[in-house]
């Protein structure tokens, strides 16, 4: 391990993890010192930590934390981003609101103090320009390098006491600069339209500035020759429960138990839960009783339907190490649990989530990496996270449930970690034809709201303020491709309406939760 103290704009010493003083070119830009680091340690970790907080740096709590190689972390407690809240606008990833109490998801880098293993700085050289602000080229280096692989933390491990704080600036010109050089170019004028629209601030400099810069987009940069081999043991027991909502269903669900029967690696328990909201209905599930299965089936039969409600009764049962969130439409072959189990003990990750192609669909995300979105259908997670999360009903019936139960794991510390060579077919099947329409509570208002008010009710638990307003940019453009320009005014005073209705009522579920 090598560990690089700086002062913000150049280093001031470097040192090995034998606590001896190495050399470095004290005139070099810090990334360009960190570049040569690697180079002549190959196989080493390179920290990097502002002078201001060596006291504070957690070097004997570093193996631990940095569990991999391919895992870049770093940590600033502070509020304020390198590249502030204005990023945003322009993106909604769960990247942007950092949780700054546990291991928390993101690209957003720090110089204050972090880790990466010489083996990326290797691959990226001469890839990623060496920017001579230390702050840009960490974060550019992450947000190029996420979709590839790497796997970017905010981890608060790495400094021993939170206490200092370092006051940060974020600059317009910079915020547009990174932005036309890592989104695509539509973004930077989704960028300026925000500001206009919302701080009445008219960035044409700013924007301007940005065109000089170059995408940094680099398909040429290949993550998958790190080898990942993780220090962290995740599993002891190895049991896993399957749990499956089903409603109308019952020759699909036959053929997932069994595909779940064939598995080289069974599960220890089903949990079914069947529902159907008729009155006097009973049970149509008889070939779980009059069937042999490898394994115990708990059925729960009810009359209240909804998927968030299922899914929590059916998590309330689960008594193994593991438990798969499954669905009652899908397909897999006789190895999934058992590869699922590789992936999860070769990343040490508590949440693992597998491809989910409908028939005739393509595979578009090949890597390995940090997922934005968390399939209820598909995931893979440790129990002992089911204490602290649950499906909310206040999305029942509406949208949003999965990317919730999302949020709440990245919140506690686990990340969702998708493995596209683990694959689940969806079918995609037909609903069932007992199911009953919901009376949803703002049915029969005269203004519907516009997003759902659930959908709304998702964003605004997880969202910064920023990213909201600006998926409100967005749904107004969209909405308004479809009207003429002799509506205009017509059009913006109803879409203002939906979606101040939007919001009454999504904060009307947040209440009743």
């Amino acid at each position: 391990m090598i560990v690089l103290y700086h002062n913000g704009t150049r280093a001031v010493k470097v040192i090995s993890n034998e606590n001896k003083i190495l050399s470095y070119d004290k005139n070099a830009k810090l990334s360009v010192v960190m570049s040569q680091l690697a180079f002549l340690y190959p196989d080493s970790k390179i920290v990097w930590c502002n002078e201001k907080f060596e006291s504070n740096l957690n070097l004997e709590g570093i193996n631990a934390i940095f569990h991999h190689n391919k895992m870049m972390l770093s940590y600033n407690p502070g509020t304020t981003e390198f590249l502030g809240q204005k990023i945003g606008y322009v993106d909604e990833s769960p990247f942007i609101k950092i949780n700054k109490d546990v291991s928390y998801p993101t690209w957003q880098m720090s110089s204050l103090v972090g880790i990466i293993h010489s083996s990326v700085l290797l691959e990226i050289s001469k890839k990623i320009k060496l920017d001579s602000d230390f702050d840009y080229h960490l974060n550019s280096l992450a947000k190029v390098c996420t979709s590839l692989g790497l796997l970017c933390y905010s981890e608060p491990k790495l400094l021993l006491k939170n206490e200092l704080r370092l006051i940060l600036k974020p600059s317009n010109y910079t915020l547009f600069r990174f932005v036309k050089q890592h989104y695509r170019m539509r973004w930077i004028f989704l960028l300026f339209l925000n500001f206009a629209i919302y701080e009445f601030r008219f960035l044409l400099l700013p924007l301007l500035y940005s065109l000089f810069f170059k995408n940094r987009n680099n398909k040429n940069i290949n993550l998958d020759f790190i080898k990942v081999c993780s220090s962290l043991n995740v599993t002891h027991s190895g049991t896993i429960d399957v749990i499956i909502p089903t409603i109308g269903r019952e020759q699909y669900l036959y053929d997932v138990l069994k595909d779940l029967s064939r598995q080289t690696y069974l599960p220890k328990n089903v949990i079914i839960v069947e529902q159907n909201p008729l009155p006097g209905s009973v049970s149509s599930l008889n070939y779980l009783t009059s069937e042999d299965w490898p394994f115990v089936i708990k059925h729960t039969f009810t009359h209240q339907a909804g998927a968030c409600n299922a899914r929590n009764v059916a998590l309330n049962q689960v008594e193994s190490e593991w438990v798969f969130l499954n669905d009652d439409d899908n397909r897999f072959e006789a190895n999934l649990l058992e590869e699922m189990f590789l992936q999860i003990k070769q990343f040490g990750t508590k949440v693992a989530m597998t491809s989910y192609l409908q028939k005739n669909e393509i595979l578009k995300y090949c890597n390995i990496h940090q997922s934005r979105i968390f399939g209820s259908g598909n995931s893979v997670l440790k129990s002992e996270l089911l204490k602290f999360v649950s499906f909310d009903m206040a999305l029942e019936y509406g949208f949003g449930e999965d990317a919730d139960y999302g949020m709440q794991l990245r919140n506690i510390g686990a990340d969702i970690i998708y493995f596209p060579s683990l694959s689940i077919l969806h079918l995609k099947a037909p609903v069932g034809g007992f199911r009953v329409k919901p009376v949803l509570a703002w049915e029969n208002d005269s203004i519907q709201p516009k997003p759902s008010p659930t959908l709304m009710h998702m964003k605004m638990k997880h969202s910064t303020i920023e990213q909201l307003l600006s998926y409100k940019t967005i749904l107004f453009l969209k909405t308004l491709k479809n009207e003429s320009i002799s509506h205009y005014f017509i059009f913006f005073k109803k879409f203002k309406q939906r979606w101040e209705s939007s919001t009454y009522w999504a904060i009307k579920l947040r209440n009743n939760d």
